[in-house]
């Protein structure tokens, strides 16, 4: 499994789900959104415990762990076929994903090399892409994580260090959310914030304001074949 599931909040909703709690349960528990839980635990085969039981009637929870444990069956083989049919991955399969994740999630403004995602496979993907595709080591990369009051940003920035093999002196200025009009939710489901990847030039020209019109270039090279008429 990814290092992500075994740690903070993911970790305790693993344990919970294994030991036959709900969604709900585990809502509870943690302070967690049900859609959260939901794309966290949805191959976690689930059997009901004895809290579970007195809350609901036993012909509905049987009912619930059938049609449960079939989804997560049905996507096991899907997984399992998805993974035949990719096959493994060339460096031009790496490149051309790289396109389209700089496309989905890079700046396009003021000609400044960044992608910004809260998923740390998404971060760890682009860095794989930067450093494979673009050339660039980890002295090229620096990181702001974007988090809310509630979050303990020493840990964040630990844990995104962590994942990234940035080292922390490399971190730029963590920015706080104090919006007030902010979601809760949207902060639960976040425990550590958002995470600002970019690319220093460090005195190379080919890796500053040339970089990103590279990769600027890449993308309109790439959609002007896609969209090509017959």
């Amino acid at each position: 499994m990814r290092d992500i599931k075994y740690s903070g909040f993911k970790r305790k909703a693993i344990q919970y789900r294994r030991q036959g709690y709900s969604y709900s349960m585990i809502s509870e528990k943690l302070g967690l959104s049900k859609s959260t839980l939901s794309n966290w635990l949805k191959e976690i085969p689930y059997k009901p415990n004895s809290k579970v039981l007195k809350r609901i009637q036993l012909a509905p929870a049987k009912s619930a762990e059938v049609v449960h444990n079939r989804k997560v069956a049905n996507i096991v083989r899907a997984k399992r076929l998805a993974k035949k049919e990719l096959d493994k991955l060339t460096k031009r399969d790496l490149w051309m994903l790289g396109i389209g994740l700089y496309l989905g999630e890079g700046t396009k403004m003021q000609e400044s090399t960044r992608i910004i995602n809260s998923d740390p496979e998404i971060i760890k993907t682009a860095i794989a892409w930067f450093k494979k595709i673009c050339g660039l080591s980890v002295k090229n990369f620096t990181i702001a994580i974007h988090t809310y009051p509630d979050n303990d940003i020493k840990k964040t920035i630990s844990y995104w260090s962590k994942v990234t093999g940035i080292p922390k002196n490399q971190f730029g200025k963590t920015q706080i959310d104090r919006r007030t009009n902010k979601s809760n939710k949207k902060r639960r489901r976040l425990p550590y914030g958002t995470a600002h990847l970019t690319i220093k030039a460090n005195g190379k020209k080919e890796f500053g304001v040339n970089l990103h019109r590279r990769i600027e270039g890449w993308i309109e090279a790439a959609l002007s074949q896609i969209n090509r008429r017959e």
